[in-house]
């Protein structure tokens, strides 16, 4: 896995949009201004928003995730080659798909489905 496959995994996404925020090469995938993944700066991995503590922590005790830094617990840290392509898809979905389900209605349906 790398900092390329996670970018294309994620301009793929209806309404995301790429910035770095804290400067010094970070990418930070935001849909409706709220993050759903991050690559640091020392390009680690990349960190993403699970549904709540325990599934984040569920991740880390099964040896899948990393605890992410800077993060709320929330937040787990995929580190590079830790996961094939396809679990990491999964995991930015649905972090995608849980910012998604968070943002206001009216947000929500200026943003096309995504496949």
């Amino acid at each position: 896995m790398s900092r390329e496959i996670v970018n294309r995994i994620c301009a793929a996404l209806p309404g995301a949009e790429v910035s770095d925020p804290w400067g010094g090469g970070h990418d930070a995938w935001k849909l409706g201004g709220k993050m759903f993944a991050c690559i640091g700066a020392m390009d680690l991995g990349v960190s993403v928003k699970t549904a709540d503590i325990e599934t984040a922590q569920f991740l880390i005790e099964m040896g899948r995730a990393e605890r992410a830094p800077y993060f709320h617990r929330s937040w787990v840290l995929v580190p590079w080659g830790l996961a094939e392509e396809d679990e990491l898809r999964d995991r930015l979905l649905a972090s995608y798909d849980l910012i998604r389900s968070k943002l206001p209605k009216k947000v929500q349906a200026t943003i096309a489905d995504r496949d």
